[in-house]
């Protein structure tokens, strides 16, 4: 039934008033999705001043939202299946407004609840984007995905870069965790028309739903580890590719422009990826590409080879945004329709997400038990051989589940 719907919607879908409305709802809904995350890292240690807690219980806030993703995930499809994914993704919105505002006030409980609501609200957003775009652009999934990851990514580094010279103003650090509220509000705004657009399909679901649980067939834990190795390799970066090259002679200046590099390295692929993924029907080809740079980039770290920096800074830059962006078009391109994408990206960043949580706690304890860098700089060419190959099977042309 949906599939018959969404095929008529395609034919008919013109670039109207009401499409780009929602394109700029999905845009500031997508750029909401890592700003209240980024903004913190540069100003960590204000906060840790400000509230005088230990630098332990400072890193617990940039895991605090990983957990959320991987505990929230699997139940943000059947509140869409219930409620629509448009109520549902509004209703995010308000939850982030309100874990922003918690986080803001300037007290340890506030700072770390608010987190958990900033974490449940975005795990809203992560899984059920991709499902959206895939039931209002049937046709266009490719197109849409590449403004949804591009418009997450350049929030994420805006939010990063800005951060902390708003903090080094009169606002202070909690004026700098709060600025993101204004941009959630925005975001709610902006989608508030869609309760108008909102495609009645929540009495078919029965007929849209597979046999089994979707995380009963071989190919959902494929996706997932796709996933979640992805973002194993991001996630440990950004928390130790600094410390390493500062290990390596850089400035803690020039680690952080590499990092920058890095991180805007990611935007091409990003937006390219998904556009190339839903032109093939397989995707093997890309899984390759990613698979190649990921290697190069890390070789040339773990080689010590530090005068080309930011060579490999581009190579693991380009291929971070590759797999990210395939792996956000597996949820839409391995499912029938759009509830059902919704299930595989909610297994897919339940489970992965708590997978990648465990990247920089693995990275610094191999570190520490070798006291070397070069050998926890190996787990990165480990990861990306498993990436290669969990992505590999999801990249073949066919559905995850087993109905005809």
């Amino acid at each position: 039934m949906l599939t018959q719907l969404t095929s008529r919607q395609s034919k008919k879908l013109h670039w109207n008033r009401n499409t780009w409305i929602l394109v700029l709802g999905i845009i500031f809904i997508s750029s909401t999705l890592r700003s209240p995350l980024t903004s913190v890292g540069p100003i960590i240690t204000y906060i840790r001043q400000g509230l005088d807690i230990s630098n332990v219980l400072a890193g617990f806030i940039t895991t605090i939202p990983l957990l959320a993703f991987a505990l929230v995930s699997p139940f943000a499809p059947k509140l869409a299946r219930r409620f629509g994914f448009e109520k549902t993704l509004l209703f995010a919105m308000i939850i982030l407004a309100i874990g922003i505002v918690v986080r803001s006030i300037g007290n340890i409980i506030f700072l770390l609840s608010g987190t958990a609501l900033i974490g449940i609200a975005i795990a809203f957003g992560n899984v059920l984007l991709p499902a959206l775009i895939k039931l209002k652009f049937p046709l266009q999934v490719g197109l849409l995905t590449s403004i949804f990851t591009v418009a997450m990514n350049i929030s994420a580094s805006i939010a990063a870069g800005v951060s902390y010279p708003i903090a080094s103003t009169i606002v202070g650090w909690k004026g700098a965790l709060g600025f993101w509220f204004i941009l959630t509000i925005i975001a709610f705004f902006a989608w508030l028309p869609q309760l108008r657009q909102q495609i009645n399909v929540k009495e078919d679901h029965k007929h849209m739903r597979p046999s089994k649980p979707i995380w009963k067939y071989p190919l959902t834990w494929a996706i997932t580890l796709s996933m979640g190795l992805q973002s194993l390799l991001f996630y440990t970066t950004a928390a130790w590719i600094p410390a390493m090259l500062e290990s390596q002679g850089m400035s803690a200046h020039q680690t952080g422009w590499m990092f920058s590099i890095m991180q805007f390295s990611q935007l091409p692929m990003t937006f390219l990826i998904p556009i190339l993924a839903a032109r093939k029907s397989d995707q093997r080809s890309l899984v390759v590409m990613f698979s190649i740079l990921y290697v190069i980039g890390f070789s040339g770290i773990l080689l010590n080879l530090t005068s080309l920096t930011i060579l490999w800074m581009i190579f693991i830059g380009l291929a971070g945004g590759a797999s990210f962006g395939l792996a956000m078009m597996f949820f839409s391109l391995r499912a029938r329709n759009a509830f059902e994408a919704a299930e595989i990206s909610g297994t897919a960043q339940s489970i992965g997400y708590l997978l990648a949580a465990t990247g920089p706690v693995l990275y610094g304890y191999i570190h520490d038990l070798f006291e070397s860098w070069q050998s926890a700089n190996v787990l990165y060419i480990v990861v990306v051989i498993g990436l290669f190959f969990f992505a590999w099977i999801s990249a073949k042309d066919r559905y995850v589940t087993s109905e005809k």
